[in-house]
This record gives structure tokens, C-alpha cells and sequence, in this order.
């Protein structure tokens, strides 16, 4: 696996590609999603990945996967992640029991990403489950 990162426009933005022409934009001013940030993206889109792709060899019907993912800093340089917390909102026809599984699949033994942070940062998760037409009566 080979990436490119490049400077872009003004101070501190960087675009950085990869092997297949794709990019992603980063800033240090603020004008782009940051590098903790993009970290932060990384643990929650290969998560994400592994719970779509568990779920629906369960069989279960998924619409939709959000996660809010907050990570808490140390206050002193390097102010690297101390704790991570992700909170998966799964939309779909999608039992409880299996969403849960899939969470803690993902978590516990196939996301690498969030496995590499794991060995320094306290990694938490959570999820719930959206039912389509759970609000249609409203």
C-alpha cells in the first residue's frame, strides 16, 4: 500500500491520494477535515464496512449506517487520542441481537484500524437500531 500527500492551496492544506487517483483533503488551518480527525473517520468507515458486510450475511436488511465517534485528547503534546468512543446508529430491518454481534465482531476481531488504535487508546462503542417506519404513525 503506497499514498501521496501532497500540498495544496495556502498554509497547512494537504491532499493526499492514493494508488487509484482517489484524494482526501486535510488542514492544519482548519479549512479541511484535520489529520486526528481524518483518524477518528478511519476507525468509524472500517468499522462501518465490517458491520454492513456482517449484517447482511446474517441476512439482515441495512438501509443505513451513521456513527458519531468522539475522541477525547491528552492536554499535553503530543495530544494523542487518550479515548474513543463510537455510537453506530444502524437503520434497517435489523434484530437487536444481531446488530450487537456485528458491533463487537468488528470491534473485537476484524476492523484493523480500530485494533491498531486499541493497543493505546481506550476504544468504547455502542450502537442502536432505526426500524423503517417506526415513526410512521407519528
Amino acid at each position: 500500500m503506497r499514498v501521496l500527500l501532497e500540498t495544496t492551496y495556502g498554509d497547512l492544506n494537504y491532499r493526499g491520494t492514493n494508488e487509484r487517483g482517489q484524494s482526501i483533503q486535510m488542514s492544519g488551518s482548519k479549512e479541511a477535515v484535520s489529520p486526528m480527525e481524518t483518524v477518528l473517520l478511519a476507525a468509524a468507515g472500517c468499522s462501518s464496512i465490517d458491520v454492513e458486510m456482517i449484517l447482511k450475511k446474517m441476512r439482515q436488511e441495512v438501509n443505513s449506517i451513521s456513527v458519531v465517534i468522539d475522541g477525547t485528547r491528552a492536554d499535553e503534546v503530543p495530544a494523542v487520542f487518550t479515548k474513543i468512543h463510537l455510537h453506530y446508529i444502524i437503520n434497517g430491518n435489523v434484530k437487536e441481537g444481531k446488530a450487537r454481534k456485528a458491533v463487537e465482531m468488528s470491534m473485537e476481531q476484524y476492523c484493523s484500524v480500530s485494533m491498531m488504535l486499541a493497543k493505546s487508546v481506550e476504544i468504547t462503542h455502542s450502537f442502536e437500531v432505526i426500524s423503517p417506519g417506526l415513526n410512521d404513525n407519528i
